[in-house]
């Protein structure tokens, strides 16, 4: 049982139920629906089968469905490419046509509106750079191409210097919201977060539809930056997405930023996961590069809940391989002492939380001391799951619950195996009946020690307010 979670996006190579039952089964922990690709029906199909293979394997798969956000794009360009000179000029029309090498059409409506000359304009994730010479805040910008290249359609537009009035929720979010939140999906990703408000704003959609998603904030815009701690107190979890990051901040920055974000996470009991780029060369080689290695390895070394999957599981030839591999870097990592013990004691106050949170730091403290190999925590909310595992114990963190919702939910938090448990009668009754249970499916042996950790009276399912250490 690994810790550390992998989210794996799901593409025409990944979706035949075969492929997708192998890859559930060599360690892939939640399956990545990207909104930017694919239609209602395509993914729907994917959901049936996600559930329908883990009634045959007895998993828990969590399903994230990933946002488009914001996407600046330019449109379809004739000739499958067309080739930008350095030097020359290319005009960005909000009016509709097929693009060529002078010119080319973008969707974003108040793209004249709220650039000014001077800004930088990035394409193709950077690789094409334009600067705005002019423009004549209706509909059209006149471009100095910088550095050139060969533009093709659909490829996305950047615009680190610009603050975008683009709303954070577009139309096409919110129809795709709809949809999987009817799904019943465990994760909605949101794209291009720029402040803790578009936060509120999607959770006040949620609780309205009285759904019980909860959300992850991307982080790929220098806004989200400045704003950071606050969005941070207000998601649920959060996504490093690199890729869309690594064009808008200089690309020397993003390893400090992964860093600081999976820390002020840990601290703040949210999960984050590293996204993009992390075994690209496997979308088409069988194995990864030496540095895609390390990169898998540095993410679980800084922290990370999880490691994501883009391409390489989605269009690449080799979807099962690529999570063999991926898991075999876990595995090795998780041997060492590095990943494990981030003591975090919960701070004084006079909120509810405090006795909680304190049950859960020193199960963590005692488990350390008495080399415990589980840490079992009964909950309807999940909230000690996530507490538990922010402190990062070498000990295994199992959930039970009564709440059907949450089983799934849980496998994007690192080190945590979630179960359906209903009969809780009495405190000792359930600690015993759980310890059976774990022992019966090999995951404690005769006297190793258990930390349980629960609310009494058991039957209220109250705050945690009891730990106890016994043998299995």
């Amino acid at each position: 049982m690994k810790r550390t979670k992998v989210v794996a996006t799901i593409g025409p190579a990944s979706s035949p139920k075969d492929v997708l039952k192998q890859m559930v089964q060599e360690g892939v922990d939640v399956v990545r629906l990207n909104f930017s690709h694919g239609a209602h029906e395509v993914h729907n199909e994917v959901i049936k089968t996600i559930r329908e293979i883990d009634v045959e394997l007895g998993t828990h798969t969590a399903i994230l469905a990933d946002l488009q956000g914001p996407k600046l794009r330019v449109g379809e360009v004739e000739n499958n490419g067309v080739d930008l000179v350095a030097g020359k000029q290319l005009k960005i029309t909000t009016k509709e046509m097929v693009g060529t090498a002078e010119k080319v059409f973008t969707n974003y409506e108040d793209f004249a509106k709220d650039v000014k000359p001077g800004e930088s304009v990035l394409l193709d994730d950077g690789k094409l750079v334009l600067r705005i010479a002019s423009t004549n805040g209706k509909d059209e910008v006149v471009c100095d191409i910088i550095h050139g290249g060969v533009l093709s359609s659909k490829k996305g537009i950047n615009l680190p210097n610009t603050k975008i009035s683009l709303p954070c929720l577009t139309p096409k979010d919110l129809v795709d919201l709809e949809f999987a939140l009817e799904q019943n999906v465990d994760w909605i990703g949101l794209s291009f977060v720029r402040s803790a408000r578009d936060i509120i704003e999607l959770k006040h959609i949620i609780k309205d539809k009285e759904k019980h998603a909860r959300v992850i904030a991307k982080i790929e815009k220098p806004e989200a930056m400045d704003e950071i701690d606050d969005i941070i107190l207000e998601t649920d979890a959060v996504m490093v997405a690199r890729g869309d990051l690594g064009v808008e901040v200089p690309m020397q920055n993003v390893p400090l930023i992964q860093k600081s974000i999976i820390q002020k996470c840990i601290s703040n009991s949210k999960p984050v996961i590293v996204a993009t780029q992390m075994m690209e060369t496997m979308i088409t080689n069988i194995t990864p590069t030496r540095a895609e290695v390390n990169d898998v390895a540095n993410a679980m070394l800084d922290g990370a809940d999880a490691v994501m999957l883009s391409g390489e599981t989605s269009v690449g030839k080799h979807p099962v391989e690529v999570i063999k591999a991926m898991v075999k870097i876990i595995d090795e990592i998780e041997r060492h002492d590095h990943i494990y013990y981030h003591e975090e004691p919960p701070a004084e106050s006079n909120e509810d939380r405090f006795v909680s949170d304190s049950i859960c730091y020193n199960a963590c403290r005692l488990a350390k001391r008495v080399e415990a190999k589980a840490i079992v925590t009964m909950t309807f909310s999940g909230y000690t799951g996530f507490k538990v595992s922010s402190q990062r114990p070498r000990a295994r963190t199992f959930v039970f619950t009564g709440n059907r919702k949450i089983l799934t939910l849980m496998n994007l938090v690192w080190g945590v195996k979630a179960f359906y448990y209903d009969k809780m009668v009495s405190t000792d009754h359930t600690i015993a009946d759980i310890k059976y249970i774990l022992k019966k499916q090999g995951y404690l042996q005769e006297d190793d020690f258990v930390i349980n950790i629960a609310s009494m009276p058991i039957s209220e399912q109250g705050m945690t307010n009891m730990l106890k250490l016994s043998k299995a």
